[in-house]
């Protein structure tokens, strides 16, 4: 049963429930592929930013217990900057792009593995409690530089990979410049800068974070297929449910 209390603790800030996800914003992840990108039906590296949804069944927050498929043994922990829009963006300009950021938060985007970017499997990405948001929104002003932030990721509290948005192919600017010139960003939408190559993988039993000074501490723990840790039943899709409402710009 749905339950429209749960939000993620970010006040004055309220999600839409509405995430983007980037691929292949990471040159590394990029050149992974080979001459992947140049087959049929593509022929060419991708042009503009190639996005996928992560919907409400996704969502959860900070310090959840998140299942781990039976068949697949293991998730990918992908570590990202969360874009929160503050103000409608349609055709923005790259200069003026940062104008439309409300703020930004720590996002862990959860996979079962696969090699699969341009059409990414629903099943694989779109599982119940794999996108968790938190622990909080910062303020856009909070953050003087977006490019230039370093997200530590850890598996039972052990380092195991440094995100670096500097990395990426598209700056925040620039990709919402490019996001933006073919749909519209609406208040409460979050757009995840991307992934970067190498993103560590968990199993059942293990916990894991994501941390940079500015944006908090973001946890999880991975729990076996229908089983409750610690006597809370693992995500479901309507106990993860974000209520929709906008961000107060």
């Amino acid at each position: 049963m749905t339950d429209p209390s749960i939000l993620v603790d970010a006040a004055p800030w309220r999600l839409s429930g509405v995430v983007y996800g980037t691929l292949l914003n990471d040159p590394a992840t990029l050149a992974e592929l080979g001459d992947a990108v140049h087959a049929a039906p593509y022929k060419a590296p991708p042009r503009a930013p190639v996005l996928y949804l992560k919907p409400r069944n996704t969502l959860t927050q900070s310090g959840a217990a998140l299942e781990v498929p039976a068949d697949g043994g293991e998730l990918e922990i992908g570590a990202a900057l969360g874009i929160v829009i503050g103000r409608t963006a349609c055709r923005v300009s790259q200069a003026d792009a940062l104008a439309h950021v409300g703020g930004w938060m720590l996002v862990a985007d959860l996979c079962v593995p696969h090699r699969a970017f341009y059409r990414p499997s629903v099943r694989l990405r779109a599982r119940d409690g794999s996108c968790v948001l938190g622990p909080r929104v910062v303020p856009r002003d909070a953050i003087a530089d977006p490019d230039a932030l370093e997200l530590s990721v850890s598996v039972d509290d052990l380092a195991v990979q440094t995100v670096r948005t500097a990395t990426m192919t598209r700056s925040v600017a620039r990709l919402l410049q490019d996001v933006t010139e073919f749909m519209t960003l609406r208040p409460g939408d979050l757009l995840l800068l991307g992934l970067a190559a190498g993103a560590p993988r968990a199993r059942a039993g293990q916990r894991f974070a994501i941390e940079a000074p500015q944006l908090g501490r973001l946890t999880g723990e991975l729990v076996p297929e229908g089983f409750a840790a610690g006597g809370r039943q693992p995500a479901t899709a309507g106990e993860n449910a974000t209520q929709a409402a906008q961000v107060r710009a």
